[in-house]
């Protein structure tokens, strides 16, 4: 059965996923870049869905990434004595 549990790990998952998605190396590739984001002249597109996307990305690499070394931290443990 999928439980809260799961559906928890899943989560966990995907912002992990997110978090370590190297700007350089891979978004800037795809053109998901932040530094790439060009609207072209006088068109004002920040509200694409590319664009919160690329602003989503951002926001998790920036904001989760101290919180989740903990909550991983804790996950493995429980992991390791209630496996």
């Amino acid at each position: 059965m999928f439980g809260l549990g799961r559906l928890f790990y899943v989560i966990l998952l995907l912002i992990n996923s997110i978090a370590i998605l190297s700007e350089d190396r891979f978004l800037a590739r795809i053109g998901w870049s932040t530094a790439q984001v060009d609207n072209g002249f006088g068109v004002s597109d920040s509200q694409s869905v590319k664009n919160k996307l690329i602003n989503l990305i951002s926001a998790v690499r920036t904001l989760m990434r101290i919180p989740l070394i903990g909550i991983n931290s804790v996950v493995i443990v429980y992991e390791l004595i209630l496996g």
